[in-house]
């Protein structure tokens, strides 16, 4: 069967359904036959309305040309939005609220934030002032943030990093209407101190040696040989890429700050054969209808390449990220290169590879081993 993947995103300041597949005429030509599929040139995606009517009707239509329809993502971001709005029975946004959240919105694009945190702060920040609707109260003082926090987040088990998300986001409400947040002393509560998962050297050998498609092989390569954050490869463009000095150029990563990071031997030599084939013209991974290539469909290439070697660890993108950090570590390489070459702010963020460094804890003799 042919596999289709749905997928909520943004476009044109509204919440649409992305289609994601493998390029495939007769699926391009059947996509197109249904009423409200547009194509994006921007995004090179077929999207339709996001709503429930609208992901029935492209369910159906796939249907009748044997596709399965992966809308996992959907259903479990919807189940989460209807649980909360049933927990909280919220009012709707009154024309004037939704008027005040677009103009916060151009607010936050102005300060330059990223479309996904801008996305998410408006989001947060909708929830919030129905909250207040709920309540009848627009005094935005501590007590209601903290009473939100507990119905809106607490009571439904959120994590930890979408209060954080909260947080962020009401502050920077509370910031655009020019309340004085400093006084308020809103705090983030603190993040759990998860260890990295790392792959050993035998394991990351394991993972190349069995992925057979080259995109999928050399954009893998690239993250674990340059250590780099899954948006940082698929934004490289072939300028980025200086043979000459044996660097990659990362620009506007994190932070929006620019940086340099190695270019290895033996991935240069993979580059070479993989531009001799795929001829991209713009971003180093393009898609099959130009763009971006998409970052989760990298993390399926990844997740399934693990399952057939039968690695057990919980492996994301990042994992090979922090492989590459471990590794030099490893290897003797003082961590302040190891922080530039991460992109870190901070040297405490890059230390946490110290704890999780196999040759550091194999110097400490076990009193076990003494009986």
């Amino acid at each position: 069967m042919k596999e289709v993947k749905l997928v909520s995103f943004t476009h044109k300041n509204e919440k649409q359904i992305a289609i994601h597949f493998k390029y495939d005429d007769d699926l391009r030509v059947h996509l197109k036959k249904l009423d409200g599929v547009k194509w994006s040139n921007t995004k090179k995606v077929f999207y339709i309305k996001h709503s429930s009517n609208e992901i029935k009707k492209v369910y159906n239509h796939l249907r009748k040309v044997n596709c399965f329809v992966d809308y996992s993502d959907i259903k479990k971001e919807t189940s989460e939005k209807n649980t909360t709005t049933k927990l909280l029975k919220l009012p709707q946004l009154s024309e004037i609220q939704k008027n005040d959240l677009q103009k916060f919105k151009k607010w936050l694009q102005q300060k330059r934030l990223s479309e996904n945190t801008v996305n998410t702060y408006v989001e947060v920040t909708a929830f919030f002032i129905r909250y207040s609707s709920l309540k009848n109260t627009t005094d935005y003082s501590k007590r209601l943030i903290e009473s939100f926090n507990y119905d809106f987040i607490v009571k439904p088990n959120k994590s930890v990093s979408y209060q954080n998300q909260c947080i962020n986001g009401i502050k920077k409400y509370l910031n655009y209407k020019g309340i004085e947040v400093e006084k308020l002393a809103l705090t983030r509560p603190q993040k759990e101190k998860k260890l990295p998962v790392v792959l050993s050297i035998d394991e990351v050998k394991q993972i190349f040696d069995n992925i057979h498609n080259l995109k999928h092989k050399t954009l893998l390569s690239l993250i674990y040989s340059a250590g780099l954050r899954i948006g940082e490869a698929t934004n490289l463009k072939l300028k980025d890429i200086d043979s000459k000095r044996m660097l990659i150029h990362i620009q506007g990563a994190k932070g929006k700050k620019d940086r340099y990071t190695l270019l290895s031997e033996m991935f240069l030599e993979l580059l070479r054969v993989y531009y001799k084939q795929y001829k991209p013209t713009n971003y180093l991974f393009e898609g099959q209808y130009g763009g971006q290539y998409s970052s989760s469909s990298a993390q399926k290439v990844l997740k399934n390449v693990v399952d057939k070697v039968g690695i057990r660890k919980k492996i994301t993108l990042h994992s090979l990220r922090h492989s590459f950090a471990t590794h030099l570590l490893e290897n003797g390489t003082d961590i302040r290169y190891i922080q530039e070459l991460l992109g870190h702010s901070s040297p405490k963020t890059t230390m946490i590879y110290t704890h999780v460094s196999e040759t550091s804890i194999r110097k400490i003799k076990n009193p076990f081993d003494n009986l």
